[in-house]
């Protein structure tokens, strides 16, 4: 895989000497699922508008596929990396689903018949075509963020960061966002999750960023970061409630790093066939 971007020692500063992100490095690769967490506070937002460009570091550099973006327009980095606001309405502004979708491709300067085809196929690819002649914001905010992550989508760029994709959406509409972006995912897309839900932490991102206080505390596999339950506490986070019993049964032989349940019940599975015997016809005994 070959690096989409690489943030090379970098320091930020709204003014003077007082440092949002001090000595940032990071390389994502290609087609990585990457999580960004920390408490409010952390740098997580600023990091965000650096990887898109809307920030310029005050020292050190951020690639993005090959654009140094401290030289490159802002148009020019987010034909690269398409970015999901956590509130769809500072997204949504055209006066059907379908003219939200086409908005960004008349801006990559696409022709009429390409426009039409690609917009069919998104509708299609996320189950809008119910919807199509709907004025957005008359939609349920699941829906909502599902046309925003579908307007971006059809631009085809590489990289998506999404700002809390999730907040104030039930489980149902939670993970039907996130089954989409999986889908991106699946497809060769780079994401970049950046949220306090440790819950999709675990079921999606495969490795995971924690920020404190500006710097990077944490980069590691999530299932590894999400076992160190003081180091995630002590920045104010806790992981999935299953990795905390699944911690607290250590003794029992269940492994620590446990992210969801699923897993739970095999550990659970696996430890029973250890410890219960078993009879000869095959059931447990009273």
């Amino acid at each position: 895989m070959s690096s989409e971007i690489e943030v090379e020692d970098v320091w930020f500063s709204y003014s003077g000497d007082n440092y949002v992100l001090k000595g940032i490095d990071l390389d994502i690769e290609e087609g990585e699922f990457l999580a960004i967490i920390g408490r409010n506070g952390s740098g997580k937002s600023t990091l965000m508008r650096l990887l898109i460009g809307l920030l310029k570091p005050t020292k050190g550099r951020v690639i993005v596929r090959g654009k140094d973006t401290r030289s490159e327009r802002v148009s020019e980095i987010a034909r690269e990396v398409g970015f999901i606001f956590q509130s769809p309405d500072d997204q949504l502004f055209c006066r059907s689903v379908e003219e939200e979708i086409a908005f960004g491709l008349r801006n990559l300067g696409l022709g009429d018949d390409e426009i039409a085809e690609i917009v069919e196929r998104t509708l299609r690819d996320f189950a809008l075509q119910d919807v199509r002649g709907v004025y957005p914001r008359f939609l349920s905010r699941g829906d909502k963020q599902k046309v925003s992550v579908a307007a971006i989508a059809a631009m085809d760029p590489k990289i998506l960061i999404l700002d809390e994709p999730t907040t104030g959406q039930d489980h149902r509409d939670s993970r039907a966002i996130m089954e989409l972006v999986k889908g991106l995912n699946e497809r060769g897309k780079t994401i970049i999750l950046v949220t306090h839900d440790m819950r999709n932490v675990a079921a999606y991102a495969e490795r995971t960023i924690l920020l404190e206080d500006g710097r990077i505390l944490a980069d590691a596999p999530t299932r590894r970061l999400f076992a160190k339950g003081e180091l995630l506490r002590r920045c104010g986070l806790a992981p999935p409630q299953i990795t905390e019993l699944a911690r607290s049964c250590a003794s029992m032989g269940i492994r620590p790093d446990v992210i969801s349940v699923k897993e739970m019940e095999e550990e659970l599975g696996r430890v029973l066939r250890i410890h219960v015997p078993i009879h000869r016809e095959g059931k447990v005994p009273p």
